[in-house]
């Protein structure tokens, strides 16, 4: 097999005599995906690459040589990550912590600080760049569009310091007044909810259904069936009835930065 994935899976698609769209029907995706995979942007899923070697005939080869990328993360976090990076809408729940892409470094660190069993200062590093180089999906102006669905206790909860929350939380602030996310806080008001149980990001692409990926304690997993992806959806739009205005959640986190020390 070629060095290059992309370039292998072009070789045996014109070998086998096949235009990008035949190959497409034949594995039961779209053109678009199979021609970003063959350009090297996107990394097919295991379930991409298997039906890619039944149309082929070309055995176990694309499942079992998938491209592997070098990046600190949890094993069980890996396939969220990938998907992240080709989404075109995240929307994001998170009850305690602010969701990755939108961590400062501070911020990460002192999240990342509370691993157990504990992380060495240089593997922590690691993770941060890692973290830091996930939040650059938000250098595009436009896409993916994401909204923040945010538990009042994220803000509440000083992570770091309060000189951290602070800087955190004006970075939210600033997201919002550049029109690039969108916030909105579940107040404590509110009482008990369902996505309360963990956190929930829902993804949806140009070319291929939405998914959804869902997070505890040292457990995370990336769902693709249709009914628990829809279930997902229900609660998350259920909460988000239920959420501040994005102009009263600017104000709350606004008040809020300003009681840790910080009012911008």
């Amino acid at each position: 097999m070629g060095t290059n994935y992309g370039d292998w899976l072009k070789e045996q698609r014109e070998t086998a005599g096949l235009t990008q769209q035949q190959l497409a029907e034949a594995a039961v995706m779209t053109r678009t995906h199979i021609a970003h995979i063959e350009a090297g942007r996107r990394v097919p899923s295991r379930e991409d690459a298997r039906r890619l070697d039944n149309a082929l005939n070309t055995g176990n080869v694309l499942s079992r040589f998938l491209p592997q990328e070098e990046a600190a993360v949890a094993d069980y976090f890996e396939a969220a990550r990938l998907l992240e990076q080709q989404a075109v809408m995240i929307r994001e729940f998170a009850p305690s912590f602010v969701p990755g892409i939108l961590q400062t470094e501070r911020y990460a660190r002192a999240v990342l600080s509370t691993s157990f069993p504990p992380v060495g200062e240089e593997e922590c590093d690691r993770l941060v760049v890692t973290r830091l180089e996930r939040a650059k999906v938000l250098d595009d102006p436009v896409t993916p569009v994401v909204w923040a669905l945010l538990d009042e206790a994220v803000f509440r909860r000083v992570v770091g310091g309060r000189e951290v929350m602070a800087e955190q939380i004006t970075h939210l602030v600033r997201l919002v007044e550049r029109c690039r996310v969108r916030v909105h806080v579940v107040p404590h008001g509110l009482g008990a909810y369902q996505l309360l149980q963990g956190l929930v990001t829902l993804m949806s692409f140009e070319d291929q259904p939405p998914l959804a990926y869902s997070e505890g304690v040292h457990v995370g997993k990336v769902h693709d069936s249709p009914s628990v992806v829809t279930r997902l959806e229900g609660a998350y739009d259920l909460a988000l009835s239920d959420a501040l205005s994005l102009k009263d959640s600017a104000a709350m986190m606004r008040a809020i930065a300003k009681e840790y020390g910080r009012c911008e």
